[in-house]
């Protein structure tokens, strides 16, 4: 029997739609009013907790913001996904101050935010929904992806649910609490950010997405879909478990029936066609199989997705129809070869990263999640560790789509009914992602090494095991790898301490190994001298912590050995909080990334750029060509590179021709002279490739660049446009720090802003950024209406520089 027409379902548009003819809808809820709150002052905080009576009548007293009448005119109008603590003042810590108290402040980036700041650790959120009589006879919830952190969310003054994860997704029934007789139906999230989960910037808020789903009585519940693979000679079996739910009064008889869609669209098969039964307010489920003859098998070189599309059928009527997005894949961990994707070895060349970014703090849009994978993809990347808690499913979804190999860790290694619940939402989330090549259940735990430590993991894996048999277990551990929690995973991680690994493989030859974290490298972009007292670390590859090692050391050591399955640096992204190698103000973020805060590459990037991607020659330059004062004084040159030779010549004048060593890279000492030093990489005797820098003159000019030009006008899409200070002559200035403006004509705005300085005190909701190292960025979100937008950047006594874009419908 064919499948219904596409059109048996209905997707609401983004934004606060009204109720569909059809069985199954989801509406973003994108547009919110926000306030802050304050955690110590109950009328400041609307009246939540006003009394000993606060919960003591369901649908009134609890908080006067909750109540469906409640006047939020004077509100900020905001977008979801939004962080309020990007935008919070930042906070040095007091002197004297405890040290546990003044770490925790650092830990966060100094914002003004936590138990000392009551005035600005609780945000209410509200939004109207469209609500209709027909929706009486349909199951309603809202699906929220991350909310940071308490949350508690009321319908129409009704406490409808909470959540107390700052990571996991959670759903809240909202059916019973509706008014369908043309009254006001306002959802309103009390959000308390005041206590933390991590020891790295969290942000705050509701920072992923809302959607609010509606379904007939019968239909497919939330992550009820499970899409497995596994390899059958030159084909593929695919398995499929649907779980269906009834809402009604009544057993029903219900008929699911199943087809593939290949990853052009077209018809791919059929599964059997299968009868449930379906007990009043109860589930059933269906498992189905189908033999694919020549599948294309899912790759960061081909990230082909295939679609389930399933329908609910009661009496021959479609009550409901989902679909699910999965690819096939084989993925194993092996002792001796390292990870086998397809039956292929694959070296792991991951990253580690936070999610936050420049401009908006946790608050990433879709786009900006899809452009921080392609910057590393750039440099030869194929993997991310979502250190340390689930990711946004956007990102996952842009994994899938651009085939970036996904680690997707728990936020808590505990077994407690809180951490475990959270953990089975994540992993019923996340199952269908071919990205996703593992799960960690925990990152460098105090209890890793001991028997309770190992009781706990082995709890929590026995929970993967029962969801999600078709991946491996990992844990990041920074000891003990050979006891507790290292004898229960599948898999394990080294953070740092990779020259260990031969010692213990050659103790454990069975047991899979990679480096979970490895690097660590610390550096300021554009700066190439330390300076302690500004808070400068040069951009070579000499600095890191004692406990890591320089991208060379870690790398040259995983390339050749197989049975190390790659490696994650910590990390791709500088991130705000946890300020290495300087833990005082007013350094606000990390020092790690090989690329900034606002993902322009540091020097790093090219040498894993180089040995990442080895079938595109390559050489890279450092440091720039602008050293007043410096004349006649010698300069250490460094080249990054793939190909057999470098020969380095100043102006024009060879220096000398030098062999590349593998995974390796090569210095000079160069007296300076102004000018040009230049860079060419031979291989086979041949140029193939040339890297350049030049004397700068004074910033005469700026330049726009944007990764794209067509934006969609769905008042959600970003372009990330970067401005450079040139001279007169084009040349970067790379010195440069002037303070420059941004504005906007049509329908958009710039959302934020940022330079890569981790010690940068200006405003990220803003404008006006000044360039660090002659670079910022700016953050243009379009909005809903097509057409032009023209962005234009000023500073005084500069040529401006302007940029269109273009915004259309989908």
């Amino acid at each position: 029997m064919p499948l219904a027409s596409p059109a048996a379902a209905s997707v609401a548009a983004p934004g606060d739609g009204g109720a569909p003819a059809l069985p199954r809808a989801r509406t973003r809820l994108r547009n919110w009013r926000f306030h802050l709150g304050h955690a110590a002052d109950v009328e400041r905080d609307f009246g939540f907790g006003r009394d000993q009576r606060t919960f003591a009548k369901a649908g009134t007293g609890t908080a006067d913001a909750a109540a469906p009448d409640f006047d939020d005119h004077g509100w900020q109008a905001v977008q979801v996904p939004h962080d309020w603590a990007v935008a919070l003042p930042f906070a040095p810590p007091a002197a004297p101050a405890p040290k546990d108290r003044a770490d925790a402040v650092a830990a966060h980036g100094f914002k003004a935010i936590g138990r000392d700041f009551p005035a600005n650790s609780i945000g209410w959120y509200r939004t109207s929904i469209s609500v209709e009589p027909a929706d009486r006879d349909r199951a309603l919830w809202l699906e929220f992806d991350g909310v940071f952190r308490e949350a508690t969310v009321f319908v129409n003054g009704y406490v409808a649910g909470t959540s107390s994860s700052g990571y996991a997704p959670f759903a809240v029934e909202i059916g019973d609490f509706l008014d369908y007789d043309g009254g006001a139906n306002v959802v309103t999230v009390r959000v308390d950010a005041s206590l933390g989960e991590g020891w790295f910037y969290e942000g705050a808020g509701i920072y992923r997405h809302v959607d609010m789903v509606r379904v007939g009585r019968v239909h497919v519940p939330q992550w009820g879909s499970y899409v497995r693979s596994e390899a059958a000679g030159s084909g593929a079996r695919v398995r499929a478990t649907l779980d269906v739910a009834n809402r009604g009064d009544a057993t029903i008889e219900a008929v699911v029936r199943q087809a593939l869609l290949a990853p052009d669209g077209t018809p791919a098969g059929t599964l059997p066609e299968q009868g449930v039964t379906v007990a009043a307010n109860g589930r059933g489920s269906v498992d189905a199989q189908l033999l694919l003859s020549a599948p294309r098998r899912w790759s960061p070189a081909d990230p082909a997705l295939y679609t389930l599309v399933s329908e609910v059928l009661v009496g021959g009527v479609v009550v409901d129809r989902y679909e699910t997005r999965f690819g096939i894949r084989d993925l194993h961990f092996d002792a001796a070869r390292g990870f086998l994707l397809n039956g292929q070895p694959v070296k792991l060349r991951g990253v580690c990263n936070h999610q936050d970014h420049a401009g908006v703090g946790t608050g990433i849009a879709d786009a900006l999640h899809r452009w921080r994978i392609a910057q590393v993809q750039s440099m030869g990347a194929n993997a991310w560790r979502s250190a340390h808690n689930p990711p946004a499913t956007a990102l996952l979804d842009a994994a899938d789509a651009m085939g970036m190999m996904m680690i997707v860790e728990t936020r808590r290694n505990s077994s407690d009914p809180e951490a475990m619940a959270e953990l089975e939402r994540t992993l019923r989330r996340d199952r269908n992602h071919p990205s996703v090549i593992a799960w960690s259940l925990g990152n460098e735990e105090p209890h890793q090494g001991s028997a309770r430590g190992a009781r706990i993991t082995a709890a929590l894996q026995a929970r993967v095991r029962a969801l999600d048999p078709s991946r491996p277990t990992t844990f990041a551990l920074d000891n003990s790898w050979e006891k507790g929690v290292g004898k229960t995973v599948d898999v394990v991680g080294f953070n740092y301490r990779t020259d260990q690994i031969e010692a213990f493989h050659r103790a454990h030859p069975d047991v899979p190994v990679y480096g979970s974290e490895t690097g660590s490298t610390v550096s300021t972009r554009g700066a190439y001298v330390n300076d302690a007292a500004t808070h400068v670390v040069r951009a070579y590859d000499t600095e890191h912590p004692w406990w890591a090692s320089t991208a060379e050391a870690w790398w040259t050591l995983a390339a050749d050995r197989p049975y190390i399955a790659g490696g994650f640096i910590w990390t791709g992204f500088d991130y705000r909080g946890e300020p290495t190698p300087y833990p005082a103000y007013p350094s606000i973020s990390s020092y790690f990334g090989v690329l900034d805060t606002c993902g322009f590459a540091k020097d790093n990037y090219y040498y894993y750029r180089a040995w990442w991607r080895t079938d595109q020659p390559l050489v890279h330059l450092l440091p720039h060509w602008t050293w007043p004062g410096r004349e006649g004084k010698p300069i250490e040159v460094w080249v990054h590179g793939n190909c057999d030779e470098v020969e380095l010549l100043l102006n024009g004048r060879s220096l000398g021709r030098k062999a590349m060593p593998r995974n390796g890279h090569l210095a000079w000492q160069v007296p300076y002279a102004p000018g040009k030093i230049e860079a060419r990489g031979f291989v086979g005797g041949r140029p193939v490739a040339q890297d350049a820098r030049e004397t700068a003159g004074a910033p005469a000019k700026l330049r726009l660049r944007c990764d794209r030009t067509r934006l969609t006008a769905d008042s959600g899409d970003v372009a990330m446009v970067k401005v450079e200070v040139l001279d007169a002559a084009d040349v970067p200035v790379p010195d440069a720090a002037v303070p420059v403006r941004f504005t906007v004509a049509g329908e958009g705005q710039v959302i934020g802003v940022g330079n890569g300085d981790p010690t940068c005190l200006e405003a990220d909701v803003a404008s006006r950024r000044t360039t660090f190292h002659g670079l910022a960025q700016a953050i243009v979100r379009a909005g809903k209406q097509p057409g032009p937008l023209r962005v234009t950047a000023e500073a005084a006594g500069l040529a401006p520089a302007t940029l269109t874009l273009f915004t259309h419908l989908l």
